[in-house]
């Protein structure tokens, strides 16, 4: 009998242990994820610099004449695909 209450011991002492290495690593996972998502937010905050400086680096190519005519229509057709955007927008807004 002192044997079996030796391993039912042991065993309970391991279940122990391995609850508390599934506590930690659970805290360890909420804490990942939370960086893995402040880590998103950076990275889309960075690509909306990142659309708003070549954004800025068109207009100004556009404004000194540096712009290629290529690069013109293209330019072009983004600032309509904008304002249809716009236009769309402020229908909506109207109804």
């Amino acid at each position: 009998m002192s044997q079996l209450s030796d391993q039912i011991t042991r065993i309970s002492e391991k279940l122990q242990l391995v609850l508390r290495q599934l506590q930690v690593l659970q805290k360890e996972n909420e804490r990942l994820r939370g960086q893995l998502e402040q880590e998103r937010r950076n990275q889309q905050v960075r690509v909306l610099e990142i659309e708003q400086l070549q954004q800025q680096a068109e207009i100004l190519k556009l404004s000194r004449g540096e712009m290629k005519e290529s690069e013109k229509k293209a330019f072009e057709k983004r600032l309509n695909q904008y304002i249809k955007e716009i236009d769309r927008c402020i229908s909506l807004l109207n109804e």
